[in-house]
């Protein structure tokens, strides 16, 4: 077995199997709400693209992907001085694989990445085999210079909009800042965005990625490479996503996509393109916000009911996950989890999202997936097995 595989950790493991447990009420995962899900709508495209093009939707196909939708993405995104064209987009098999294809392409054996801190566990796994070494920017925090910590890095790593794990919302300053960093240390600057449509409280602030091409010309050539995924703002199980970079950058991409899995699956392709043609993602996006708003309120409250005397956490303006962290520093989140699953309710400890697994003190909790009663519920469990381990 490769050295990589004796890094990973138990309690994802944990965690990942906890779905067996008979009436629990899950609080780890970042799942939306099934019953948002447009499913008449996409079972009407998937029929009517396989019998409009079955070449395009059930043929092999570009590597880089189906020239339509990648055209699609880019006059998606192109707004203000950003001017994107066919070679800035790569479609990958969710974001995950861009992730993915990133490490392949940008992680020497043992390289050095500046990522934010708390960070998501899933570009952690993805990069685990190549073994990096990892400087902590814990953005809005006394002492933290991205650009010091992005020196002589392979590339740095954020989540603006809703961090994953933390729920934390980068401000337009710290963005601008943020890009001056990469852009002083000569580094590549990966903007993960999964949650850039779920502003709950304020309209949705500029991207990394738009504010690297005011004043550019065409096509983009900046050092942000933006990944993007249709998983929250229309369904997870499509399992598209998209990379936005400089052309020079998704070549390279594509380079190494071609020996992962050579073309991302047509027909969820095309369903896309039908689906952004049509306008379903921008259709269902209110009702996704009404009902995110009133589940992340709905958990606050029960959250201030039953663990007010023993975490700390902030309101977040939108996302996913509330992060928590306990006010006594010898209270063990990952024992936590183990009496949360005793107790019948399930969230993921802040070890997972440490590299070194030592942050032990906090948890994240997600508010999507349940509904009110279910989530005061969970809560209720939660704060009966917080004081189990007290």
């Amino acid at each position: 077995m490769a050295r990589w595989l004796a890094g990973t950790n138990d309690v994802t493991q944990l965690f990942l199997a906890a779905g067996q447990v008979p009436d629990l009420v899950n609080l780890a995962g970042g799942l939306p709400e099934p019953a948002l899900w447009p499913v008449e709508d996409l079972a009407r495209i998937a029929g009517e693209v396989v019998r409009a093009d079955p070449q395009a939707a059930l043929a092999y196909g570009p590597i880089e992907g189906l020239p339509a939708l990648r055209d699609a993405i880019a006059r998606r995104f192109s707004r203000g001085g950003l001017n994107l064209a066919r070679g800035n987009v790569l479609i990958t098999t969710a974001g995950m694989q861009g992730l993915d294809l990133l490490g392949k392409v940008l992680i020497d054996e043992g390289g050095v990445i500046a990522a934010q801190a708390p960070a998501y566990l899933g570009a952690l796994d993805a990069w685990r085999p190549r073994g990096p070494r990892y400087r902590p920017m814990r953005l809005g925090e006394n002492g933290c210079d991205p650009a010091t910590l992005m020196r002589g890095a392979q590339f740095a790593y954020v989540v603006p909009n809703f961090s994953n794990p933390t729920g934390r919302l980068v401000d337009l300053a710290e963005r601008r800042a943020l890009l001056a960093a990469a852009e002083a240390a000569g580094t590549w600057l990966v903007e993960d965005d999964p949650y850039g449509t779920l502003f709950y409280d304020a309209p949705p602030l500029p991207r990394i990625l738009d504010l690297a091409g005011e004043g550019g010309g065409e096509p983009y050539d900046g050092r942000v490479v933006y990944l993007g995924t249709l998983s929250k703002e229309l369904v997870p199980g499509l399992r598209l996503g998209w990379v936005i970079a400089a052309p020079d950058m998704i070549r390279a991409l594509a380079t190494a996509k071609t020996g992962a899995d050579m073309c991302t699956g047509g027909l969820v392709q095309a369903i896309a393109l039908r689906a952004f043609e049509e306008g379903l993602p921008e259709r269902i996006l209110p009702e996704v916000l009404a009902l995110n708003r009133a589940r992340r309120d709905a958990l606050l409250a029960a959250m201030a009911e039953h663990l007010g005397d023993a975490f700390d956490w902030q309101v977040p303006a939108g996302g996913m996950f509330v992060w928590a962290t306990a006010r006594d520093p010898a209270l063990d989140t990952d024992r936590l989890l183990r009496a949360a699953l005793d107790h019948g309710t399930c969230v993921t400890p802040s070890s997972v999202f440490d590299p070194d697994g030592r942050d032990r003190r906090s948890i994240r909790i997600n508010f999507t997936l349940n509904a009110p009663d279910r989530l005061h519920e969970g809560i209720r469990r939660l704060a009966r097995a917080v004081a189990a381990i007290r």
